[in-house]
């Protein structure tokens, strides 16, 4: 089993900069894929964006290319997604994952509750 605690969303303004955290406990982190995903409002769950075990591969969507960031500290058991020129279109409830290095939630087998981000115009 692997525990997985997500913070760092918020309320930020258009353009604005966010870092998600997803702090892991339990089985050993490194063992895993971590996988970032999020779900707007009204909408299905997307895929953001994924990193392998070691930290040396990522692979991101379409709509985080270009401006999010995905990393991850094995030491500290956390991976992390940097947000930058947030759009109105960024609002959702952001989940990170724990799996294989796909980008479909059925390849995760283990979910954080997820946290809210908010971009305002």
């Amino acid at each position: 089993q692997v525990q997985l605690v997500e913070s760092g969303g918020g309320l930020v303004q258009v353009g604005g900069s966010l870092r998600l955290s997803c702090a892991a406990s339990g089985r050993t982190f490194s063992a895993y894929n971590m996988g970032w995903f999020r779900q707007p409002p009204g909408k299905e769950r997307e895929f953001v964006a994924v990193i392998s075990r070691a930290g040396g591969t990522t692979y991101s969507g379409d709509s985080a290319k270009g401006r999010f960031t995905i990393s991850r500290d094995n030491a500290k058991s956390t991976v992390y997604l940097q947000m930058n020129s947030l759009k109105p279109e960024d609002t959702a409830v952001y989940y990170c994952a724990a799996g294989r290095f796909y980008t479909t939630s059925l390849d995760y087998d283990y979910w954080g509750l997820g946290t809210r981000v908010t971009v305002s115009s």
